[in-house]
């Protein structure tokens, strides 16, 4: 089986999440990297691919030089892959430069700045006939996977009531340090767009939901705080949902909780029975049930469900974590570009990073205009 020549927007030297991509495409065992546009800063980018064993007449100093000279190369030498881990505004025109040339594309989220640049993401690659992915990383654990097909098959009886939150503290010493907030591009609007908290994880946490139970937000309410009156983005929030009118939940999120580290949690309650998963402990997967003992369910055993079986390496007792679940949704996007059967989850697309830049704008106009319900 060859591996898809792949190249990066960003993800240079000292990017966690570059190198976060660059070993989950190894985990999957599909991809080899390069070339790319690995850094702003063309000198420090050939350094990285240096250090990498990449050919430098593959390192670009921009966006449009990588498609300029990939274009010319025979098709059986051209990137045919390509990861976008750049910040939030660039998303939209890197993607929309690669897709529009044949290129399919990993993107970070948010997809875009807006849903209206995320439809017409999705119009050129359906067109194109293109694979897109979004890294909703969470949705690769195994244990989400199990998660979400036994909630399908109807283990937990009907949904009633769906709690999520993601909490992290790393904004925290930021805010409170003065001038030290104007470095970090996630608190400028100009650069992470129209939110920061719900933006950056409170979209994760809200993906989570409509991924695990199968079902579609219909409207939100929302209470987010800036924290302080020069902040012009959002840090912490409150995000009552509406799924219809027997159905309620809630998104809690924030990055000024102090202390916490990573902290994404999903409750799932029906009416027989509940589900409840977190991120920092993941191979295990509570299921609580109506008078009588919960259960424990870990990952690598043959009762689990195939998709479940099939997202964990290893065998019973070997704790796997990010960087696996991030390998599945490569995996995911291999099985799809090469043109293979998927199932339903097998990794995010398009439609996911629509659905979490309306939640966004959803949450944000909710706020603004005096905590009222907004449809999405």
């Amino acid at each position: 089986m060859k591996r898809f020549r792949w190249g990066m927007i960003g993800g240079g030297k000292g990017a966690f999440i570059g190198g976060a991509h660059r070993i989950a495409a190894k985990i999957a065992n599909s991809y080899e990297l390069i070339g790319g546009v690995f850094d702003v800063n063309f000198e420090r980018a050939k350094e990285f691919a240096f250090e990498e064993d990449i050919d430098l007449k593959r390192v670009y100093p921009d966006i449009d030089a990588f498609i300029t000279s990939e274009n010319k190369m025979p098709s059986s030498e051209r990137i045919q892959v390509v990861s976008i881990v750049t910040p939030n505004y660039l998303h939209f025109e890197h993607a929309k430069k690669l897709l529009s040339n044949g290129y399919h594309v990993i993107c970070e989220k948010p997809v875009t700045l807006s849903s209206t640049e995320a439809v017409e993401l999705k119009e050129i690659a359906i067109k194109k006939g293109l694979v897109f992915c979004l890294t909703h990383t969470y949705t690769g654990y195994p244990m989400v996977r199990e998660m979400k097909r036994r909630i399908e098959a109807g283990d937990i009886g009907v949904i009633q009531r769906v709690d999520a939150q993601y909490l992290q503290g790393w904004v925290n010493p930021i805010i409170h340090g003065g001038n030290a907030r104007l470095s970090v591009w996630r608190l400028d609007p100009k650069v992470a767009g129209i939110s920061s908290c719900m933006g950056d994880i409170g979209v994760h946490a809200f993906n989570m939901v409509e991924y695990a139970t199968g079902l579609m937000v219909k409207e939100v309410l929302a209470v987010l705080s800036t924290l302080k009156p020069e902040n012009t983005l959002d840090l912490d929030g409150n995000v009552l949902l509406r799924f219809d009118e027997n159905l309620t939940g809630v998104i809690r999120s924030s990055q000024i909780a102090t202390g916490e580290e990573n902290n994404i949690q999903i409750s799932v309650y029906g009416t027989k029975g509940a589900f409840h998963w977190e991120q920092e402990n993941p191979n295990i997967l509570k299921m609580m049930h109506e008078g009588a003992p919960s259960e424990i369910i870990t990952p690598g055993y043959d009762y689990l469900s195939s998709f479940a079986r099939d997202s964990h390496v290893l065998p019973p007792g070997h704790p796997e974590g990010i960087y696996e679940a991030f390998g599945n949704l490569y995996k995911g996007a291999a099985m799809a570009i090469r043109g293979e059967q998927t199932v339903p989850g097998q990794f995010p697309g398009i439609d996911e990073g629509i659905r979490g830049m309306q939640f966004i704008e959803a949450a944000v106009r909710s706020n603004k205009e005096g905590n009222r319900w907004v449809s999405i």
